[in-house]
């Protein structure tokens, strides 16, 4: 313990400074351990930085140009946007044509017969409705055809006011209530529109509701059998029957349940009755597809202007880490710009980049197999600036021309699948080339996630620690030794000062 140390009582030293400058020079291997941790975090970290760009990279090709449907993008020109609309959903060829509205798809409904005298916001069974109720609902499916399975609903009035049971009601069947203030009464819409049809072709109703709850305090009416439905007639009372969009494409008159529906991987959207045909005609949308290579280029280039400038940055061997200990005499910003330097060249000349950039631009060069285009028969080709190592450059002009005209030959350029590499589109073997960058800077420098033991600059780092933990252990035996030495001296001299006294005073006499 230092408190029974002797501290220069009898020399006059400053034995505390003395171990302190001793022990620095001892520390001075530590220190190096001390640096060479850092760098190799610093490392580590760059590795992990390294390898989150090539997986945004990665994603990036997979959401975009690796895609089919990025290319089958299509932007379709109607005569009366007003009255339909079309979008492309899967198609890969061209739609044209006309469509003219006869009149659109519309849901069944049903509303009570009279007033029916009840306070919304009160419980039930203050307004004469007594016991538990069980009521059912059916109504037709998303298919417009047939009816679902009928939804029984069980409540006690004491429980519920007309204005909750009408959310139960919509929350649990195909359709939806409405309870209007006005009038007094409740109104019940199909969620689906169209005309429901038995297996046989005969018409069934789209909403059928029963129980004595809809009859006698709702006032639906009775259609004789207990239920209450919008019975198929050419006069519907307290109602209207569900219908079929009904129009002519192309000369072929038809029918849909919905007034949203797909032709040839179209999807159409009636919005009104037309008096005259409709013509609408699809072409590449040039700016969609456009938009998608040019983020594909850009962060290309992104990458590979990063990976050039890890690969040839300098390490500033005159900066080395600073130690715990030299910081403490630092400002934060002077900290900041000694490590900015000391950080550099973590990744310079490395193996695993260096054999991925240059496969990255084998894999933008090379032909491809049955197709022969190359990058620069489409609009893209590579800087002619030697300092621009590799950056890819657009001809706008060229490239929109391009998908205007073929755009199924461009998604062949990039998506084009095969066995080998040269059979492979430039998408899916640049995916090759990255993730397998990804996995060898994995083996060197792991996941956020990963322990140490799993990669090889963790394990350096495992076995740094260990020799420092190995080295403290022994800093700690030699500066106790000093201190023992130094007492002693100590103890020596006291003595050989007491004996001196005691001398003195003897020949004093």
């Amino acid at each position: 313990m230092n408190d029974l140390r002797i501290s220069g009582l009898a020399s006059g030293m400053d034995t505390d400074q003395i171990v302190s400058d001793l022990m620095r020079a001892e520390r001075l291997p530590m220190d190096r351990l001390e640096q060479q941790k850092a760098y190799l975090e610093w490392q580590r970290d760059d590795y992990r930085e390294m390898n989150k760009m090539l997986l945004e990279f990665d994603t990036l090709i997979f959401d975009g140009i690796y895609r089919d449907s990025t290319f089958n993008q299509k932007q379709v020109d109607v005569s009366a946007p007003e009255e339909l609309s079309i979008k492309n959903l899967s198609s890969t060829g061209d739609f044209a044509g006309t469509i003219e509205v006869t009149s659109l798809a519309s849901a069944a409904t049903m509303f009570s017969n009279t007033n029916i005298h009840l306070d919304p916001t009160k419980a039930l069974s203050e307004q004469g409705v007594s016991g538990m109720q069980t009521i059912t609902i059916q109504a037709i499916g998303e298919d417009g055809v047939t009816s679902t399975e009928p939804t029984t609903i069980e409540f006690d009035p004491s429980e519920h006011t007309l204005n909750s049971l009408i959310s139960m009601i919509n929350a649990e069947s195909n359709v939806t209530m409405f309870y209007d203030s006005f009038t007094g009464k409740v109104a019940v819409t199909a969620n689906y529109s169209g005309d429901a049809q038995a297996s046989d072709g005969s018409n069934i109703p789209e909403i059928t509701l029963s129980g004595d709850f809809f009859m006698n305090v709702l006032q639906f009416d009775d259609d004789g059998t207990g239920k209450a439905t919008n019975i198929h007639s050419e006069t519907l009372n307290n109602g209207t029957l569900g219908a079929n969009a009904k129009f002519n494409y192309n000369g072929l008159e038809t029918e849909r349940h919905s007034n949203t529906f797909t032709l040839s991987g179209f999807e159409v959207t009636l919005k009104q009755a037309t008096g005259d045909p409709v013509h609408f005609q699809s072409t590449p949308d040039v700016d969609s597809i456009l938009d998608t290579v040019v983020q594909f280029v850009e962060k290309y280039n992104d990458i590979i202007k990063k990976i050039n400038e890890e690969l040839v940055e300098v390490k500033q061997r005159d900066y080395p880490p600073l130690t715990s200990e030299q910081k403490k005499g630092m400002e934060e910003k002077e900290i900041e710009l000694w490590e900015e330097q000391a950080r550099s060249g973590t990744l310079r000349n490395d193996s695993t980049l260096t054999t991925a950039i240059n496969q990255m631009r084998l894999d933008l060069s090379s032909p491809i197999s049955g197709i022969g285009n190359l990058l620069s028969d489409i609009g893209i080709d590579t800087s002619k600036d030697y300092l621009d190592r590799g950056k890819l450059i657009i001809d706008e002009e060229k490239l929109r021309e391009t998908i205007a005209n073929d755009p199924n030959a461009l998604k062949d350029v990039f998506t084009k699948n095969g066995e080998s590499m040269d059979e492979k589109g430039i998408a899916r073997r640049l995916r090759d080339t990255v993730q397998e960058a990804m996995a060898g800077i994995e083996v060197r420098a792991g996941r956020a996630s990963s322990t140490n033991h799993t990669f090889t600059l963790g394990r350096n780092l495992d076995n740094i620690e260990d020799q420092m933990d190995r080295f403290e252990q022994r800093l700690t035996q030699i500066e106790d030794r000093y201190w023992r030495q130094f007492t002693a001296m100590e103890l020596a001299i006291q003595q050989a000062n007491t004996q001196s006294t005691y001398l003195m005073q003897q020949f004093s006499f």
